[in-house]
């Protein structure tokens, strides 16, 4: 074959010296408009999994970055004047221009042709040139390639939000480090890694609004160093700051990050496949230093499947198919580590430890058991001092050792729960008439006794047109008060968890079957009339015709409302949540998407919300002061001009000043037209923005599923309560059986219970999943572990 690669960065010259080494009788040239030793940037890095990946690919080319690298384990994090710092990550950093020089090297020597000081304008005269049977497009983020061939490679590109300018410094650091300063105008922060024996690289990056406050953007290149030497002059210690970047003037240097994601990475052009390579083909933030680990793996696996596959078609597609997942997983993980810098305001009211935890735990790849892994010392420590602050603001004894987050205590007005799980409310369709029977006794009892520290009834309906199907619970007579006075009086006499009563309103979503037979179906027979914020079918064509509710059916409504709250409190519940959302009653006032109306009701936000919190106002009015209030919200619709995470803060705030003491954030379930994104802990998000932006407190829910994923939301701070729902029903004792996987004495009994982690047992278990999955994967336990420390 002849190939030719048009851009000289890592992903072409790896790709070229793999391809070279795999097949000796390809003719492959290197085409690269700068010169040799030309290059911009400072250091990249790898992590040590990467450095493994390269060693299996070519190990002369991984001895010589091996020679040249400089190598840490710590991650520092400086906030707010303290200094908290975090071992065992192993990084590896090394000058971008070394790192070519390496690779081009090796490609001399294996025979690639090279040819430098060539700007391709057209691929095609390129590709006819040299006979070319494969080009390679690895022309960088800017690639004129994609652009040209767009309709085949249905690129996505977004620029984000923060500037940001990469400069160097000859101050060495002993960890990869980050600093952030508050200033008049907002948060700066820099991310700064050594990478050879005498200098740094230092990345600074703020919010483009920030930086426009600042005057960043009138400064010439001199000034804009100036500013940054003199905001982190305490990192830099009397160092200056280095540009390597001449030609830019003015603020040009301060460039915003291009996300970029490609559908397709191969386009046919007169017989000639034109692969995308690198960040031509996909971008990944450099906050978590995957943009040339990607470019480097692209190439490994695309010189694998040429290796595997004798067609040409075959390679290609084999090729896409299994770096487009991996891609995928990493550029969703970058997404997250890039929107936490994004948005560092959010997080800056925390103290410095759960600040520095926040930030490690950024992406979601590195868990609580994952740092403990890495560093057990600075877990534990942490564990200790998040277990203190939890005690303090609950009004309990501290305890003399660390605890897992999710065990910690957690007060809200009066009512002191034990732990943060809470068990999600979850329709049973198992009422007679509305009456909670022996299976609401045995089902929340259980799970009681399970040991969650709250307990949530299904959502449970204030009159007998409230209710989504005849076999729902109500709380709109006597016989339903005193059917739920049993059950709540059976969960405080066998156990020490709190159980909370969820009240709602079916609306559109009312009159129907039970889930078993025909989810979101209307009755057969027997249907009631529906009233919705507007006229509406959910199911178009199928459901009923729900008519827009008068003011006389508000009137009523919130009265049935209050009447349920009235009860609850007779019944005894220590706490109350009012449904607002999925797209039930209270939720089509507040979406757009079922919301038209042209009233005092609709409209703006703020008024589509008036309605849910006139009825707040009227229950928190009833309710006993010194118990709790919290609402389900859908802080997403999933749907173009549906509700936003955005809108889901002001819709917290709101409730908030009406009254509301904890905002479960859900999403979803509003319209059928819905995309959401799933994937474990997928719902977090939204309770982190709720409760850091917002300032209330938040429940997390929504494919919580093991203890790791609970202790890695509470202590990250993105939620003061987790709600686990299907683990539930598999295991009504998920908590205690959660406790002992990760070696946790305490959870069985009332707080507060020494935590002994029990490192060994900890240990044994790990072992254990590692055989267990070297056996089904083909590798050994210390690769299985290698995988898990990368997430």
């Amino acid at each position: 074959m002849n190939i030719v690669c048009i851009g000289g960065g890592p992903a072409g010259l790896y790709f070229s010296l793999l391809m070279k080494k795999q097949h000796p009788d390809h003719r492959i040239t290197v085409i690269e408009r700068n010169r040799p030793y030309d290059t911009f940037g400072w250091g990249v890095v790898f992590s040590d999994q990467t450095l493994g990946n390269l060693a299996n690919a070519d190990e002369p080319t991984a001895r010589a970055i091996l020679q040249a690298f400089n190598h840490w384990d710590d991650i520092e994090i400086r906030f707010k004047g303290q200094t908290v710092r975090s071992g065992g990550h192993g990084f590896c950093g090394i000058g971008r221009k070394r790192l070519l020089n390496i690779l081009q090297a090796r490609c001399e020597e294996l025979g690639v042709e090279l040819v430098f000081e060539t700007e391709v304008q057209d691929d095609q005269a390129i590709a006819r040139q040299y006979g070319a049977d494969l080009v390679i497009a690895s022309d960088g983020l800017n690639s004129r390639i994609r652009t040209r061939y767009a309709a085949s490679y249905q690129p996505e590109v977004e620029q984000r939000h923060c500037r940001f300018v990469w400069l160097g410094t000859r101050k060495k650091f002993e960890a990869f480090t980050f600093a952030f300063r508050q200033t008049p105008f907002g948060w700066f922060q820099a991310h700064i890694y050594q990478y050879d024996g005498d200098t740094s690289t230092f990345i600074v990056e703020t919010p483009e609004h920030v930086w426009r406050a600042a005057g960043l953007d009138a400064m010439s290149q001199e000034e804009g160093i100036a500013f940054c030497e003199a905001l982190f002059a305490e990192e830099l210690e009397g160092q200056g700051l280095l540009s390597n970047s001449p030609h830019l003037r003015g603020s040009a240097q301060w460039i915003t990050f291009p996300r970029i994601v490609c559908r397709q990475w191969v386009h046919v052009h007169d017989g000639v496949p034109v692969v995308l390579m690198g960040d031509a083909a996909h971008t990944a933030h450099y906050s978590i230093g995957s943009g040339t680990k990607l470019a480097l793996e692209d190439a490994i696996e695309l010189a694998r499947c040429f290796g595997q596959h004798a067609a040409v078609g075959a390679a290609l597609a084999a090729y896409q198919q299994a770096r487009a997942v991996e891609v995928l997983k990493i550029q969703s993980a970058a997404r997250n580590s890039m929107e936490w810098f994004e948005n560092v305001e959010r997080y800056s009211a925390m103290e410095a430890p759960q600040f520095a935890y926040s930030m490690l735990t950024r992406s979601q790849r590195i868990s609580h058991e994952n740092l403990r892994l890495r560093d057990p010392a600075y877990v534990a420590d942490y564990e200790n001092w998040l277990a203190r602050r939890a005690a303090e603001q609950a009004g309990v004894a501290v305890p003399d050792g660390p605890l897992p987050p999710m065990f910690t205590p957690f007060k809200l007005r009066g009512v002191l729960l034990k732990n943060r799980i809470a068990v999600s409310p979850m329709a049973q369709y198992s009422a007679v008439d509305g009456v909670a029977g022996d299976y609401h006794l045995m089902h929340l009892g259980a799970r009681a006794m399970g040991g969650a520290g709250l307990v949530f009834a299904e959502m449970t309906c204030v009159s007998a047109e409230a209710r989504i199907t005849p076999a729902c619970p109500g709380m709109y007579s006597e016989a339903h008060t005193q059917a739920w006075r049993r059950i709540v009086d059976f969960v405080h006499a066998n156990s020490d968890a709190k159980i909370a009563l969820q009240l709602g309103h079916a609306g559109a979503k009312g009159s129907t079957r039970p889930m078993w037979d025909g989810i979101d179906l209307p009755l057969k027979e027997g249907n009631w009339p529906l009233v919705s914020a507007s006229e509406q079918q959910y199911l178009p064509g199928v459901s009923q015709t729900a008519r827009a509710a008068t003011d006389s059916d508000l009137a009523r409504i919130e009265q049935d409302f209050v009447r349920a709250t009235l009860a609850a409190a007779v019944a005894g519940f220590d706490w109350l949540e009012l449904h607002c959302a999925h797209g039930y009653l209270l939720s089509s006032f507040i979406s757009p998407l079922t919301n038209r109306r042209t009233d005092e009701f609709g409209g703006s936000l703020e008024n589509r919300c008036r309605y849910p919190l006139r009825v707040l106002r009227a229950m928190r009015a009833a309710w006993p002061q010194d118990k709790p209030m919290s609402v389900r919200i859908s802080a997403h619709d999933w749907v173009d001009g549906g509700i936003t995470p955005d809108d889901a803060v002001v819709i917290a705030r709101l409730f908030k000043q009406a009254g509301a003491d904890l905002i479960d954030c859900s999403s979803g379930q509003v319209s059928k037209l819905e995309q959401p994104v799933y994937g474990r802990m997928f719902q977090a998000p939204f309770a982190d923005r709720v409760r850091n932006e917002a300032g209330i407190a938040s429940m997390a829910v929504g494919s919580i599923f093991e203890a790791d994923h609970a202790n890695s939301i509470i202590a990250a701070g993105r939620a003061d309560l987790c709600a686990v729902g299907r683990p539930h029903l598999a295991n009504p004792a998920w908590t205690l059986t959660e406790a002992a996987r990760i070696g946790y004495a305490g959870a069985g009994a009332a707080w507060p219970k020494q935590y002994r982690p029990g490192q060994q047992q900890l240990e044994r278990n790990l072992q254990r999943e590692r055989q267990l999955a070297a056996a089904s994967t083909g590798l050994t336990p210390q690769q299985v572990a290698a995988r898990l420390l990368e997430g």
